[in-house]
C-alpha cells in the first residue's frame, strides 16, 4: 500500500484489547468483517456466539439485551425501534390467518388499533375483555384464541388485573399470554413468576422509551421471553421484519439502567403523594391509583407487588389519573391542562420532566366501565420535580381553572 487512501482503510493498528470500564463500548456496523469464508458460512447469530450484520446484533445491542433479559427475569430478549413495534413483533410472529387474539378493554389505544388494522386485513381477528374479570377472559378463550395480551396497570385508568389467575388461565387453556410490562418495567414485579412458584406470562413487552431510558429522549422496545423455542419463533420474525436499533440509542439506555430502580421509587414515592393529595379536593370525583385502598384491582395489585417488594408495600410506578367531576366541562378541563406550569402536556412518561394529558375515555372503550365514576379522565407522569413545587403546580391550576 503506498497511496495514503489506501492507508487509511486498511490501516494495519488494533487497539490491545482488555479496555474495561464503567460503560459498554458502542459498536456501530451494517457490514461485519469476517476472517474466511469457514466463518462466514457458519456463524450463527440466533444464539450470540458470533457477528454477522449488524441488524442482527453487536457487542453494544447483545450486552442491552442481556440486562432486560436480567431485569426481567426473563433469559432472551430482542430489541426493537419502539414499545408498539414489540407488540407488533408478538404479534406478527404468533398470529396467522383464521386466528383470534384477546385484548383487555383499557389495553394500550395503539395495540387495540393494531389489531383493528393490519391484523385484521391479515385475517385475524380479536376481542376485548373485561381486564378485571377473569370469568369474562375464559368465556371468550375459543380454539382460534392464540394469543392473549395482558395488561398491568391498564392503559389510562389504571385498573391492576388480577395477573395470578389470568395467567393461570392462559396457561390451562395453552395459550400464549403477552403482557405490556412497561409500567412494572422489571421493578414492581418479576412477570415470569408473578406466584413466587413460577407462575408467569409467556411473553413480556416492554417499551424501554420509559423507564430504562429515564431521559425521554429514546425510542425503543423490547420483547422478553423464557421458553427458547418460543424466543426463536420472535426473534426470526423480528430479523424478517428488518428490526433494529441505533447504537447510540442502545447506549443511552445503557447508561440509565444502572439508576432505574433509583428513579422508579423516586417517581413512585411522588405519584403516591400527589394521589393522596388529590383524593382531597373537590373537583376530583375519582384518583386512580393502584396503591389506594380504593383503587380498581388495589387487592391484586398488593398481592403480586406487594408479594414482590422485600418491604411487603409494593411499587406502582410514577404514574396516576383523577376523574374530573362531571359537572365541570371537557373544555374546562383542557383549561385546568393549560394552566398548570410545571406539568407540561406531552405523551409518554418515565422521564424527568412531568407531564399531564386529558383523555376522552369513551372513545377509548367499548363502554364506560362501572367502577369508573363519570366525567373527564387526565392522567399525570411523575418527573424528577420536589413533590412540594408539583403540589403547588396543581393547587394552583385547580384555582384557576376548576374553581369549586
Amino acid at each position: 500500500m503506498t497511496d495514503p487512501l489506501t492507508q487509511l482503510i486498511h490501516h494495519p493498528y488494533q487497539p490491545p484489547a482488555g479496555f474495561a470500564a464503567p460503560q459498554p463500548g458502542v459498536f456501530k456496523a451494517s457490514t461485519v468483517i469476517f476472517p474466511s469464508v469457514a466463518a462466514m458460512r457458519t456463524r450463527d447469530w440466533k444464539t450470540k456466539s458470533g457477528y454477522t450484520y449488524g441488524l442482527h446484533g453487536t457487542p453494544t445491542t447483545f450486552v442491552l439485551e442481556e440486562r432486560i433479559a436480567a431485569l426481567e427475569g426473563g433469559l432472551q430478549t430482542v430489541l426493537v425501534p419502539s414499545g408498539l413495534a414489540a407488540i407488533a413483533n408478538v404479534a406478527l410472529a404468533l398470529l396467522q390467518t383464521g386466528d383470534e387474539v384477546l385484548i383487555p378493554d383499557n389495553a394500550y389505544g395503539p395495540n387495540k388499533a393494531l389489531a383493528e388494522g393490519e391484523l385484521a386485513a391479515f385475517g385475524i381477528s380479536h376481542a376485548y375483555y373485561d381486564p378485571l374479570s377473569v370469568a369474562d377472559l375464559a368465556a371468550r378463550i375459543t380454539d382460534r384464541t392464540k394469543l392473549v395480551w395482558l395488561e398491568a396497570v391498564g392503559s389510562v385508568t389504571m385498573e391492576f388485573p388480577d395477573l395470578i389467575a389470568q395467567a393461570r388461565l392462559c396457561r390451562q387453556r395453552g395459550v400464549v399470554s403477552a403482557l405490556d410490562n412497561t409500567w412494572g418495567a422489571g421493578i414492581a414485579f418479576n412477570p415470569f413468576d408473578l406466584d413466587g412458584q413460577g407462575l408467569g406470562v409467556d411473553v413480556s413487552a416492554h417499551a424501554l422509551t420509559k423507564y430504562p431510558s429515564g431521559g425521554g429522549d429514546v425510542l425503543m422496545g423490547a420483547v422478553t421471553t423464557r421458553d427458547e423455542a418460543l424466543h426463536l419463533k420472535l426473534k426470526l420474525t423480528h430479523m424478517r421484519l428488518g428490526l433494529g436499533v441505533g447504537a447510540n440509542d442502545a447506549e443511552a439506555v445503557l447508561r440509565a439502567l444502572p439508576s432505574i430502580g433509583l428513579r422508579y421509587r423516586a417517581q413512585d414515592h411522588a405519584a403516591r403523594e400527589l394521589a393522596r393529595w388529590c383524593s382531597g379536593q373537590a373537583a376530583f370525583a375519582q384518583v386512580l391509583h393502584p396503591a389506594l385502598d380504593d383503587a380498581p384491582g388495589h387487592a391484586a395489585w398488593q398481592q403480586v407487588c406487594g408479594a414482590a417488594d422485600a418491604r411487603g408495600q409494593g411499587a406502582a410506578a410514577g404514574l396516576f389519573s383523577v376523574i374530573v367531576d362531571a359537572r365541570y366541562p371537557a373544555a374546562q378541563v383542557d383549561a385546568f391542562c393549560d394552566a398548570l406550569r410545571l406539568f407540561k402536556l406531552g405523551y409518554s412518561w418515565g422521564g424527568p420532566v412531568s407531564l399531564v394529558v386529558p383523555y376522552d375515555l369513551a372513545s377509548m372503550r367499548t363502554q364506560w366501565p362501572a367502577h369508573l365514576a363519570r366525567g373527564t379522565l387526565v392522567r399525570f407522569s411523575l418527573g424528577l420535580e420536589a413533590v412540594a413545587d408539583l403540589q403547588a403546580d396543581l393547587a394552583q391550576a385547580l384555582a384557576v381553572a376548576l374553581p369549586i
